[in-house]
């Protein structure tokens, strides 16, 4: 029995909106999950607006996975777009699941995946500046870079 999409995550896997590669980015975010084999790189180029704010002026991905993940990319990508850092980084994963109209739960972890990119981009962003890095960004890419160890010691191959 097929899983359950929404009109709109259908859209978003049929036509990704921000999908392929960027020349000379910002800053890049590359996370997976071994489990499900999904991959995920995000792409940032940030300016500074009137006030000096660092936004994300573009964005993109690229996805090997499921429809769930390249929907969640896509959509993750036209909610950040424009915004401040400082806003996305606080940005709500949520929201992704909320604006595509839901996901299966089993797929939800589809959108956390792409909120992980963005994490992981911005703090390479970050660091490659020379900015400080808020404690929770950074937190979370301590956490992030822990589960890849993890992950890459106890799937070693020959």
């Amino acid at each position: 029995m097929p899983l359950p999409y929404s009109k709109k995550v259908i859209q978003h896997f049929n036509k990704p909106h921000n999908y392929g590669k960027m020349k000379s980015p910002d800053g890049v975010g590359e996370v997976g999950n071994l489990i499900c084999g999904d991959l995920m790189k995000l792409y940032i180029k940030v300016v500074q607006n009137k006030k000096g704010q660092d936004i994300i002026k573009d964005i993109k991905f690229s996805t090997f996975g499921c429809l769930a993940a390249i929907a969640s990319s896509s959509m993750l990508t036209d909610l950040v777009k424009g915004k401040t850092l400082e806003q996305a980084i606080g940005f709500d994963r949520k929201e992704i699941v909320d604006e595509l109209g839901g996901l299966p739960p089993i797929k939800i972890h589809c959108s956390v995946l792409a909120g992980d990119a963005l994490i992981e981009a911005i703090h390479d962003y970050l660091t490659k500046n020379k900015k400080p890095i808020p404690q929770a960004l950074n937190e979370r890419h301590g956490q992030l870079a822990k589960e890849k160890q993890e992950v890459e010691k106890d799937h070693k191959t020959c």
